[in-house]
């Protein structure tokens, strides 16, 4: 089906709701009682799943038939990751960048994608703190805040800027990546949001971004923003990212041209 434009008003008004009905008061009032740890080192908050509780089975009633995978429930529940490539299947970021929320830094992000049979069909990412919305629907182009977003040109050779996330790396492949950085130009450890780090790429902020765990909810909104602006998202191989595919390693960039300088950089053991 493509997907009508009532729909895509319609989740824009879910994920606006909730931001202002959940996320934004209580956006640097969290009680202590408010932040846990979810794995060592990663923190939840109960915004996060407010938030997923809010706006989950509002995205199910919107398409007959589909189902929602959310970050926190499939946190509980592993296997709702199971067959994402079969029918209609929501993926739902309740609270991109949390450790930035708990912080009481604005880059954070609400993030939503449609999939049909495995495929990313429609995207939105919502910042909270400005109200800025990222759109895209699958050969029809992106949008931020109903503008149409087009990347910029492709940059020169050593003149990259972005960010290597090599927290979850190994550490013998975050030693190579690390000996790597000084052969792409300018690199940084990212905004702590893919949410914004997808929509600063479109626009010029940033060439390339390199992460190693790729969990659907993070990274198939912003891809498909990104793809649909004319940039190039991929696994380190040159391999389409799918959701479901849990390989490591996703390469993120401005353009193929950057993409592919961006690659030659890294080490070619990854």
């Amino acid at each position: 089906m493509a997907v009508p434009g009532s729909l895509t008003g319609r989740v824009e008004l879910i994920l606006r709701g909730t931001a202002e009905a959940v996320i934004l008061p209580r956006f640097r009032r969290l009680a202590a009682g408010d932040v846990s740890e979810k794995s060592p080192g990663e923190v939840v908050t109960v915004v996060d799943r407010e938030a997923e509780l809010a706006i989950a089975p509002r995205l199910a009633e919107l398409v007959r038939g589909s189902r929602v995978c959310g970050e926190e429930a499939a946190a509980a529940t592993p296997a709702l990751l199971d067959d994402m490539g079969a029918g209609y299947v929501w993926l739902l970021d309740p609270l991109d960048g949390t450790a930035n929320f708990v912080a009481g830094a604005g880059d954070f992000a609400v993030m939503a994608a449609l999939l049909r049979d495995g495929t990313a069909v429609a995207a939105w990412i919502l910042e909270p703190v400005s109200g800025r919305l990222c759109v895209a629907e699958l050969g029809a182009g992106a949008r931020l805040d109903g503008v149409a977003l087009c990347v910029p040109g492709p940059p020169a050779a050593g003149e990259l800027r972005g960010a290597l996330h090599t927290r979850y790396m190994p550490a013998g492949v975050r030693a190579n990546v690390e000996a790597a950085a000084g052969r792409l130009g300018e690199a940084s450890s990212g905004a702590g949001c893919a949410g914004v780090e997808y929509r600063e790429t479109i626009e010029g902020a940033r060439d390339f971004s390199l992460y190693w765990r790729t969990l659907p909810w993070d990274h198939i909104p912003g891809a498909l923003i990104l793809s649909e602006a004319g940039g190039q998202v991929a696994r380190l191989d040159g391999s389409p990212y799918r959701p479901g595919d849990g390989r490591t390693g996703l390469l993120a960039a401005s353009s193929p041209a950057a993409w592919e300088l961006a690659r030659a950089a890294l080490p070619s053991a990854l």
